[in-house]
């Protein structure tokens, strides 16, 4: 296929963000070769491809809660495609985190997305071990089950948005390198999307780029800081972007392992606790802080699935290497600190995992993550017509996002996106943030 000259709308991108805003604008703009997919590589080859694939509405952040209710819906408008599993998902917190868990359950009942919340360290237990009756975790004094929510199969939900979006007559590119942007002369606009192998002149541009968000805002020539006012009214620097590593791996165990006491599929399981970790392989203290883990049936059904808290990449922004990304990476991958840690957490949370760490095995899962200041999205408009996508790695899950970034390139504003305008820095008006040891919760 070859490079249209052309287009309404050049979406940069073939990761969950740029699929379903084509999926969605390809509604309105029907005819073939209106909304332009440019890939460098393959559709799902990137962080939407490797995600753990987890969908939640487990946030502190009001704005976030009500952004992921609308993707829940989305998710499940067609879950046979997506391949999604709407097994729920569950918080196990400490004490130190209970206030926090609560407020998430009081605004969740608030907007109607249905959840149960079990408090005191005795019903947590009885609550846990009716599900899973070799449940032993210890320091848990909440539960908050959401009962939607779930998993899906990442690489299955990518390729339906994809599908989706070529019946309607949206042209994929695959293999095309975006190299930079063509300007208008009287204005700041951006007229045209420059690929290496010719340039598509364009009314808009959409920037879903995930962790490579970097590299398009540089082209931009957008800043590399960001003014942030804080609650006392004085305004600090800081750098735009931090990288994060993201770890995950997999435990080599039977596909049907984590079946509950019923036998049926289980819910995504996210333990925190500040009860001390101890190696199951050498009984060695691992830490007496705070940690999390998440874990999950193997999209892939190799096992079990997860991973702990991401580290930030001591570098400059500019001086990480995105590439390659995910398994293929040099220089990104987990340990066998990770995996000790890992292990052994889910030796504490459930008796069938003890003595089970020597089937852990690395996985397609986990890469870097491109986080913004406050490590919330960013969806904006920039120069007049060029929409920037910035997840800061909360995407996956965020399958709805496309659906209202589409309606704003229509001309709806979405109340729903406002809280993510990248003027909230400048405003102080940002988004609250939790106990939790993980930077997005």
């Amino acid at each position: 296929m070859s490079l249209p000259t052309k287009a309404k709308v050049v979406i940069i991108g073939g990761g969950i963000h740029g699929l379903s805003t084509a999926w969605k604008l390809s509604e309105t703009y029907k005819n073939p070769g209106d909304v332009v997919v440019l890939e460098k590589k393959d559709t799902a080859a990137g962080a939407s491809g490797i995600a753990c694939g987890v969908v939640r509405n487990n946030y502190f952040q009001p704005a976030m809660r009500e952004l992921m209710a609308h993707s829940v819906s989305v998710w499940e408008s067609d879950p046979k495609a997506f391949k999604y599993n709407p097994v729920g998902y569950m918080q196990i917190s400490p004490e130190v985190m209970h206030e926090d868990v609560a407020s998430i359950y009081e605004q969740q009942k608030a907007i109607g997305y249905e959840s149960v919340f079990i408090e005191g360290e005795k019903d947590c237990m009885n609550y846990m071990k009716g599900i899973f009756d070799d449940w032993q975790a210890q320091g848990i004094t909440s539960v908050l089950h959401e009962k939607k929510g779930g998993y899906a199969f990442n690489k299955d939900s990518i390729k339906a948005l994809e599908s989706k979006a070529n019946i309607n007559g949206v042209n994929v590119h695959k293999g095309v390198k975006v190299t930079g942007f063509k300007r208008g002369s009287n204005s700041n606009a951006v007229t045209g999307v420059v690929t290496d192998q010719g340039t598509i002149d364009c009314d808009q541009v959409v920037v879903g780029a995930g962790p490579w968000v970097r590299d398009f805002w540089n082209m931009l020539e957008l800043p590399k800081t960001a003014e942030i006012k804080a609650k006392d009214g004085k305004s600090h620097e800081v750098e735009m972007w931090k990288y994060w590593f993201l770890q995950e791996g997999i435990l080599g165990v039977d596909a049907d392992y984590l079946r509950t006491n019923e036998g049926k599929q289980p819910p995504v399981i996210h333990v925190d606790t500040d009860a001390p970790l101890h190696s199951d392989a050498t009984g060695k203290l691992i830490t007496d802080e705070l940690w999390g883990i998440y874990y999950k049936p193997d999209i892939e059904g190799l096992g079990v699935q997860g991973g702990t808290s991401p580290y930030i990449v001591q570098k400059h922004f500019d001086e990480v290497n995105v590439d390659p990304y995910g398994i293929e990476s040099p220089e990104f991958q987990t340990t066998d600190k990770f995996a000790d840690m890992w292990t052994s957490a889910l030796a504490h949370i459930q008796k069938r995992f003890v003595g089970k760490s020597n089937l852990y095995r690395k996985g397609p899962s986990g890469g870097l993550g491109c986080l913004t200041p406050d490590s919330f999205p960013i969806f904006d408009r920039f120069f007049e017509n060029v929409y920037m996508i910035a997840d800061a790695n909360h995407g996956y899950k965020m399958i709805g996002v496309g659906h209202l970034v589409a309606q704003e390139i229509l001309g709806h504003e979405s109340d729903l996106l406002k809280p993510f305008r990248f003027n909230r820095y400048a405003k102080g008006e940002l988004h609250p943030t939790s106990n939790s040891p993980f930077p997005w919760s």
